[in-house]
């Protein structure tokens, strides 16, 4: 039975208790912590759209309300009929107009849970032993409140704009070196800005020498962390209302406010000069800041604004230029504007026109700076590939020569700063909306709709007896319907039958992977499938199983392999994927089927998938058992990721220990944490890719021997050996052709190989704190893949 709990909002402490919601249509459904200082409900962010967040309601507030937490910040919910429902399971679920679900908790209690607003903004959901089995305090979106630990597993992502709470591109996290940093995460590139990135890890009073990587602030505004990073508010010693906010704008603000005030204030700031905030113009602008005005964005010199709501998109050329035709091209001089990173080379103790000159017949140059550093008189130029983090500082003792066509150098050479400005401190993104399409209010049609659906219904009666025939066996048709909705809205449920018929009885096995069979199959609609049947979830139960689908069903991207369907009938759990024509890499490798480019683009698109899997989508995902095996090639040699949800769905049926407690991989492609039993991360999985690098440059298998002199087998890892022809080249012959798979007949780009086993060995390196992150990988091999 589900019981609107409306009735208990007036009360000073509110429980959402199993088999109970919240309706976004009432305003009284909310939840209230027993001192009232925190509200959890449905929260207007756009027209119609709806998130389930948690505010500050003392002081009493209406729409414009401190919101410290939301559920679904990218995917708002409609006006009518959402619910916010606690099942028997112990699931939370957040229903989006009664049709699909936005947002759950994915969580499973035995016995019956409730759901609790605590005293420090913390909505937990307990099981009747008193035991929390989720809070929101373990998923934080822009905002830390006093004693919330920030951890490794946790980050704060600022939104998108001050009236559009979706998914920003700055972020504070714990990185892989142990630090706490802020980082830009844009649609093209990702740089980290605080502290200062041209510090040593250990400079600035920070140590990376402390691998707990936890950090809070406490009721009197004392902020501390693992990496001895330790700061005192303004108003240090007052028992105050505060926040710890990621704003918009890619600052990190402890704010402050007496019981009773509406106003917050700014205790303490990350970064005092927003222009060095990276990002914040976008590319090809640079930021300017007057204290009078604000921050101010302004275009380069022969560039035009992308989008005028938006700086992030920055701008744009307004002119053409032919590759090396360095006659064609000008320079404009920016007086005290200086462009952080991106450089294509140093070139030290050489005059301006020599500069000119390099940036002149460099396609990928857009501008160079130029500037003498600390007291030398000796002159120093930078090219630059990208025009990104750009700021006006009357400071910076150097220059920026920007590029363009000598047709559009119709500028004063002498300028400062041009372009179109905009004050990029105000508002400037439109606000987020979500509406729903109205019906339409014509009598005809609303009658052949109403014959219509007459005339379905009676079909959908029948298929409707037939489905609960065969679901005769379920215990509890209302819990088993809620676990079964989330998968349900996302893709296919297939029956075993049916599954049986496409694979002809399961007649033509075309792989083996972790934990199952793969087999081809044809479904009735013509279509080519791979359907694995999986072997190591037998016992697992269905309600999981699905929880776990449900979740790989909603990750998507180019690289990894689609998942079509499932099946789910008992001992029977099965994924249907989409058919790869050209198989696994392993079955290319040992054919003449792969070219340097092919090989190259294969190493740049996996690394797109799996940095996806670690960065990008809406749960963080280990592979754990990346190898050739399990990346396969399409019609065009396009490589797609598989089995990257299997560690999730196989690390289930471990019901004693949900972590990693077993050792997982495939030989030859493990990282030393799994034989060590070290701290499993991401790295794991950029380990085993570098091993994949390597064995497709080679065409060596990951554990090789060669024969000694006393004919034994003297065995050598892959590593090893292009490791010891990197380290002994002589000069004479070069060390990439040793290595190098002879079935390319040394048809490959010498310089481009050798960079990319450079960067291969890096991925291999012992300690994962060494080796890059997938994100670095991706961006290291598209500036490769452009590179000149």
């Amino acid at each position: 039975m589900i019981i609107s709990p409306s009735f208990l909002s007036s009360a000073s402490y509110s429980v959402l208790r199993g088999g109970s919601y919240l309706a976004v249509e009432n305003p009284q459904d909310v939840l209230i912590s027993p001192s009232r200082v925190f509200s959890a409900g449905f929260y207007p962010v756009g027209e119609n759209a709806y998130g389930f967040a948690i505010w500050f309601s003392k002081p009493s507030c209406s729409d414009n309300c401190t919101v410290v937490w939301m559920a679904n910040r990218d995917f708002p919910v409609n006006g009518k009929q959402s619910k916010l429902l606690l099942l028997e399971t112990g699931n939370l679920i957040l229903t989006d107009a009664g049709k699909s679900n936005a947002w759950s908790s994915e969580t499973v209690s035995v016995s019956p849970a409730e759901l609790h607003l605590q005293n420090t903004g913390n909505l937990v959901i307990k099981n009747m032993e008193g035991d929390i089995i989720w809070q929101s305090f373990d998923s934080p979106t822009d905002t830390l409140l006093p004693l919330q630990p920030f951890t490794r597993n946790v980050q704060l992502v600022s939104s998108r704009s001050r009236n559009n709470v979706s998914t920003g591109f700055y972020k504070l996290i714990f990185a892989d070196n142990n630090l706490i940093r802020l980082l830009y995460d844009g649609p093209d590139v990702s740089s980290a800005y605080w502290p200062d990135p041209w510090l040593r890890d250990w400079e600035g009073g920070r140590s990376p020498y402390n691998s707990s990587r936890i950090a809070s602030f406490d009721l009197f505004g004392k902020f501390t962390s693992s990496d001895h990073l330790t700061f005192l508010s303004v108003d240090y010693g007052m028992r105050l209302q505060r926040r710890l906010t990621l704003d918009s704008d890619g600052n990190a603000r402890l704010y402050s406010r007496e019981e009773g005030s509406t106003t917050w204030v700014v205790s303490w700031q990350a970064k005092s000069q927003l222009c060095e905030i990276h990002g914040i113009c976008g590319p090809n602008s640079t930021c300017s800041y007057d204290p009078a005005s604000g921050s101010q964005c302004s275009c380069l010199p022969g560039y035009k604004i992308k989008n005028n709501l938006d700086w992030s998109y920055g701008c744009k050329p307004e002119f053409n230029l032919l590759c090396g035709s360095d006659t064609e091209a000008g320079f404009v001089q920016l007086k005290h504007v200086e462009f952080y990173g991106n450089d294509d080379g140093f070139y030290p103790n050489v005059s301006l026109e020599m500069c000119m000159k390099v940036c002149s017949q460099s396609c990928g140059c857009k501008g160079f700076q130029y500037r003498y550093v600390g007291d030398t008189p000796v002159p120093h130029c930078y090219p630059k590939i990208s025009l990104i983090n750009g700021q006006y500082n009357p400071s910076f003792g150097g220059d920026f020569y920007v590029k363009v066509s000598n047709t559009s150098l119709f500028l004063n050479k002498e300028t400062v700063s041009s372009g179109l400005v905009f004050d990029c401190s105000s508002e400037l993104l439109a606000p987020l909306e979500r509406t729903y399409p109205k019906s339409s209010e014509n009598k005809t049609l609303n009658f052949m709709l109403w014959v219509t659906c007459g005339l379905g219904g009676i079909e959908m009666i029948s298929i409707f007896l037939i489905w609960c025939f065969l679901l005769k066996s379920q215990k509890d048709s209302y819990e088993d319907t809620q676990s079964y909705h989330p998968a349900a809205t996302v893709f296919k449920r297939f029956t075993y039958s049916e599954l049986k018929k496409a694979t002809r009885n399961f007649g033509k096995e075309i792989g083996r992977g972790a934990g199952g069979i793969v087999y081809k199959g044809n479904l009735p609609d013509n279509r080519v499938v791979a359907i694995k049947r999986l072997l190591s979830i037998a016992n697992q139960a269905e309600a999981e199983f699905l929880a776990e689908v449900s979740t790989i069903g909603k990750i998507n991207h180019g690289n990894l392999v689609q998942i079509l369907g499932y099946c789910a009938e008992g001992e029977h759990m099965l994924l249907v994927y989409e058919y790869m024509e050209h198989g696994s890499l392993t079955e290319n490798l040992s054919s003449n089927a792969l070219d340097w480019r092919k090989r190259f683009d294969i190493a740049l698109g996996t690394a797109r998938g799996l940095a996806y899997l670690h960065e990008e989508c809406l749960e963080w995902v280990l592979h754990c058992d990346v190898k050739p095996q399990n990346i396969l090639l399409d019609s065009t040699y396009q490589p797609k990721v598989s089995d990257f949800g299997l560690s999730k769905l196989l690390s289930r049926a471990d019901q004693n220990d949900k972590s990693f407690s077993k050792i997982r991989g495939t030989r030859g492609y493990m990282a030393p944490e799994w034989v060590f039993n070290l701290p499993v991360t991401s790295k794991v999985d950029v380990y085993s890719y570098g091993i994949v690098v390597l064995e497709m440059v080679t065409g060596m298998s990951p554990t090789i021997g060669n024969q000694s002199k006393s004919g034994e087998t003297e065995h050598k890892g892959l590593v090893k050996v292009v490791r010891d022809k990197k380290n002994g080249a002589n000069g004479m012959t070069p060390w990439i052709e040793e290595i190098v798979d002879p079935r390319l007949e040394g048809k490959f780009e010498h310089a481009k190989m050798e960079k990319l086993v450079t960067l291969a060995l890096q991925c291999v390196e012992d300690d994962k704190d060494n080796r890059p992150t997938m994100g670095r990988v991706v961006e290291m091999l598209e500036h490769l893949k452009n590179y000149d």
